[in-house]
């Protein structure tokens, strides 16, 4: 209940900064520990239907601009740009139409998976079964190993949200050019349902579902990938040593999804991932003090961490900056240029930053 509520005090707060306000937006991200620190208190001095209400403004606010704007790859690559197979790619501003255009030849693949996992908002974790999409790079062999990333969506999406449903997919296109063009060595993508348990509420009721989901992770999702596909993991079923190879493996999401890249994949789950990515950190993301704090002892290092965000995102700005924008000061495990990059530009919550967040991702991990 706690973080239903601050997600919607942190919305409303954030609301009321003006879109291309720098000034506003520094006030905001400064503020947003006050905020979280405050809640409670504010909480008993305001009813419960009016916290209710402003949750709810919050939550639909968020998903409007989630929702706002998608783009999928329908041009086919010309003849010059298939004849010319230079890796040209680089962190960028924009994702250049050489890496957008759909792919027909070398092209990879995109599976629906089903598994089983378990319902962990419920006190007995009963099973179900849950479903998600996997790309495969082009010529996908059982003889060659590959490295992983799971990719979130966020308050309103499930595992349909990047588009890996569909062979238009821009996460599938940007992937197969990328590998197409020599600039990565092709890896498998999963997108899965990021709420733990069986709940498809896309109205944000079932808030704590997003903040259990690293169970889900842990136990169910990866160890389900390690067993059915040619990974770097030694899978068995008795149990394994999954930090072995948390090299190989990678999360990022948006929105909500980069708030559990941040909760949980950097701060609760650093033995299984070496590489993250926030794109828009929503609101409850951990602030930058807490994450230095729980990794000071960590034993694990972190190969690379990359945030992007939009600096009109009214829903996100001040939560993603506070996350992680001064880490490199408070902690000895980023060093900005190196192992972390915090990137900013004009722009909202919606696919325009996403998809270059994505792209440039895709080029930092498992380097």
């Amino acid at each position: 209940m706690r973080k239903k509520l601050l997600w919607g005090i942190l919305l409303m707060t954030i609301t009321l900064t003006a879109c291309g306000n720098a000034q506003a937006n520094e006030v905001a991200a400064d503020t947003v520990a006050e905020t979280t620190e405050t809640a409670e208190t504010n909480a008993a001095e305001e009813t419960p239907d009016a916290n209710e209400t402003a949750q709810a403004d919050g939550i639909a606010e968020a998903i409007a601009q989630e929702q706002s704007y998608t783009e999928e790859a329908t041009q086919e690559s010309s003849e010059e740009e298939t004849s010319d197979r230079e890796p040209t790619a680089e962190i960028s501003e924009h994702v250049p139409p050489k890496y957008t255009n759909l792919r027909v030849d070398e092209a990879g693949t995109i599976e629906r998976i089903t598994y089983t996992a378990h319902d962990y908002t419920a006190d007995d974790e009963p099973e179900i079964t849950k479903e998600a999409n996997v790309y495969l790079p082009a010529d996908y062999s059982e003889d060659k190993k590959y490295n992983v990333l799971y990719l979130l969506h966020g308050i309103g999406g499930n595992e349909d949200e990047w588009g890996m449903n569909k062979s238009t997919s821009r996460v599938k296109t940007i992937m197969d050019n990328l590998a197409y063009y020599g600039d990565i060595d092709g890896f498998i993508v999963v997108t899965p349902n990021g709420r733990a348990g069986g709940s498809e509420d896309r109205e944000g009721s079932m808030m704590d579902a997003f903040y259990l989901f690293g169970k889900e992770l842990r136990n169910d999702l990866i160890p389900y990938m390690e067993s059915h596909y040619s990974t770097y993991a030694d899978y068995d079923e008795n149990g394994y040593d999954m930090s072995a190879t948390r090299e190989h493996r990678a999360i990022a999401g948006l929105s909500m999804g980069g708030m559990q890249t941040i909760n949980i994949g950097l701060d609760e789950c650093t033995d299984l991932f070496a590489y993250f990515g926030a794109f828009s950190a929503a609101p409850t993301s951990n602030i930058a003090s807490k994450t230095a704090s729980i990794l000071k002892d960590s034993e694990y290092d972190i190969k690379y961490f990359y945030n992007i965000c939009g600096t009109e995102d009214r829903v996100a700005y001040p939560s993603a900056s506070a996350a992680a924008k001064t880490l490199p000061a408070l902690s000895d495990k980023f060093t900005d240029g190196e192992n972390f990059m915090w990137q900013e530009l004009p722009g909202a919550h919606d696919f325009h930053i996403w998809y270059l967040g994505f792209y440039n991702f895709a080029q930092l991990a498992f380097k």
